[in-house]
C-alpha cells in the first residue's frame, strides 16, 4: 500500500504523525513528510491515520505488490 498526501488540502494538524509515526514525520512547519510505502502489517494503523485526517488530505492506494500478495480466484 502507498500513502498519498494532498499538499493543498493539508493544514498541518499532525494527527497522521501521531497515529503512524513509523511512516510519517513532520517538517519544521508541522507538515507531514511521508515514507509512502506502508507494509501490510501496518495497514490498519495507516487506515486509522487516513480516517482521522480532519482535512481528508491523506489517502491509501493499493500497489501492484499488494495485489500480487493476494491469492487469485479460480473459476
Amino acid at each position: 500500500m502507498r500513502l498519498r498526501l494532498d499538499p493543498i488540502a493539508c493544514e498541518g494538524h499532525g494527527l497522521c504523525a501521531d497515529l503512524l509515526p513509523e511512516h510519517v514525520t513532520l517538517d519544521e512547519w508541522g507538515y507531514p513528510l511521508l515514507d509512502a510505502d506502508v507494509p501490510e502489517h501496518l495497514a490498519t494503523h495507516a487506515r486509522g491515520a487516513v480516517s482521522a485526517c480532519p482535512t481528508l488530505a491523506l489517502r491509501l492506494q493499493r500497489t501492484r505488490s499488494t495485489f500480487a500478495a493476494r491469492p487469485e480466484r479460480l473459476g
